[in-house]
C-alpha cells in the first residue's frame, strides 16, 4: 500500500508545486513512524500486563494523515498548513502508555528532534532562561541569563550580596563579570563547566543510547550515590541533562532513545505540563525510596509537538501537602545579545 501518496491532498500539492520532485523512500520514512506510532497507541490499565487496545478515532486518524503530508509539503519545498490551531480539542484525559507504544512515542520524539538545525551562540552572546519553581509558598518564577563563555551571569529578582540588604532593589536587573576561567577550571579540575564547555562536551557524545549513556556516567560527574542501580542513575543523568537550555540535537535524539530503554519508564499522554501546557510526560515510579531520596512518581514533560524540554515534578515521597516534591516548569529560554534582553 501506499499509505501517503493515497491521501488527496497529496495531487493538490504536487499542482502547487509541480517543479518539486517527488520525495524519496527516506523522506517518507519519518511519516510512516508517525502513522505507525498512532496505530500502535495504546493504554496499559489495571495491575499486571493487561492491555487495552483503543481504536483511534477518526478525527485522530484525520490528524495524523494531515501531518504526515504536512511532512511531505515540508520536504518538498512548500509549507501548507492543513490544521488551524483554532481547531485544536483539548486535551483527552491522561493515559498512560504501554511499553512498546511508549517506545514508539519516544522514537518518534527522537527522530522528530533530531532533525533540529543546531548553531552554536557566540562566545559574548548569553543564554536567558526563565522558570517557575512550584514550592508549599506558591509559584515562584526568575530569570537567569548566563554568558556562553562563562564570564557573566545576570537574574531577575536579584539576590543581595550577603549583608547587604539596605537599598537592595530586587527588581533591578543584577549583572556580574569574572575573568574567563575556562582554562583555570580544566587545570584545576573543576566540575564546572561553563555553557559553551558543557554544550562541546554534548557534542562529543555518541548517538547511540547505549554508548552514550556509558560516556556520560563516566564524564558527567553529577555524584556516586551508594546503593543506587544504574536505571536509577541513568534517570538522574538524564533529568540534570534536560536542565540544560541548550543541547545539540543529535543528544536529544539519544536522550529520548535512552530514556525509552530505562526499564519500567512510561509516556504519558493528555497530560498537563506545570504551568497547564499541553504535554506528554515520561515517567518512573519507584515504590520505595532510592539511594538518592526519591520515592513515588517522578516525571519529565515534553511539549505535546514540539517534544522541546518543559519542566518536571519530582515525588520525594514525604508526607502532606507542605512538601510538594521538586516541581518545575522552562517557562521561556533562547539566546539573546546582553542580559536583560528576552527572545
Amino acid at each position: 500500500m501506499n499509505d501517503l501518496s493515497d491521501f488527496p491532498e497529496v495531487p493538490a500539492l504536487r499542482e502547487m508545486r509541480s517543479d518539486v520532485p517527488l520525495p524519496t523512500p527516506e523522506h517518507l520514512a519519518p511519516q510512516r513512524k508517525l502513522l505507525t506510532a498512532a496505530f500502535r497507541e495504546e493504554t496499559a490499565v489495571g495491575a499486571g500486563d493487561g492491555v487495552v487496545r483503543t481504536p483511534l478515532s477518526r478525527r485522530r486518524l484525520v490528524l495524523v494523515a494531515a501531518a504526515a503530508v504536512a511532512g511531505l509539503a515540508v520536504t518538498g519545498g512548500a509549507v501548507v498548513s492543513l490544521v488551524d490551531d483554532s481547531s485544536r480539542t483539548a486535551s483527552p484525559a491522561a493515559r498512560l502508555l504501554s511499553a512498546r507504544a511508549s517506545a514508539d512515542t519516544l522514537e518518534l520524539a527522537a527522530a522528530t528532534v533530531e532533525k533540529l538545525g543546531a548553531k552554536e551562540p557566540g562566545p559574548k552572546q548569553w543564554v536567558y532562561e526563565k522558570s517557575t519553581g512550584f514550592g508549599s509558598n506558591g509559584p515562584q518564577s526568575q530569570e537567569q541569563w548566563t554568558r556562553w563563555d562563562g564570564t557573566g551571569g545576570a537574574r531577575l529578582p536579584g539576590m543581595p550580596p550577603s549583608g547587604h540588604f539596605k537599598d537592595f532593589d530586587p527588581n533591578k536587573l543584577q549583572v556580574w563579570y569574572g575573568p574567563n576561567q575556562e582554562e583555570k577550571w580544566k587545570k584545576e579540575g573543576y566540575d564546572d563547566r561553563s555553557q559553551r564547555q558543557f554544550y562541546r562536551f554534548l557534542a562529543t557524545l555518541p548517538s547511540d543510547p547505549d554508548r552514550m549513556m556509558k560516556r556520560i556516567r563516566q564524564e558527567h560527574a553529577i555524584g556516586d550515590i551508594p546503593g543506587e542501580t544504574q536505571a536509577q542513575r541513568d534517570w538522574r543523568e538524564i533529568d540534570v541533562l534536560y536542565r540544560s537550555v541548550l543541547i545539540p540535537p543529535k543528544v536529544q535524539a539519544g536522550l529520548f532513545r535512552a530514556l525509552a530503554k530505562i526499564p519500567g519508564a512510561r509516556v504519558e499522554k493528555g497530560v498537563e505540563d506545570p504551568l497547564g501546557r499541553p504535554a506528554i510526560g515520561v515517567t518512573v515510579t519507584y515504590p520505595e525510596r532510592t539511594a538518592s531520596g526519591n520515592r513515588g512518581k517522578q516525571e519529565i514533560f515534553f511539549d505535546a509537538e514540539t517534544y522541546a524540554y518543559l519542566g518536571e515534578a519530582m515525588d520525594t515521597g514525604q508526607d502532606g501537602d507542605q512538601d510538594p516534591g521538586y516541581v518545575v516548569a522552562r517557562a521561556a529560554w533562547g539566546v539573546v545579545d546582553k542580559p536583560g534582553e528576552r527572545p
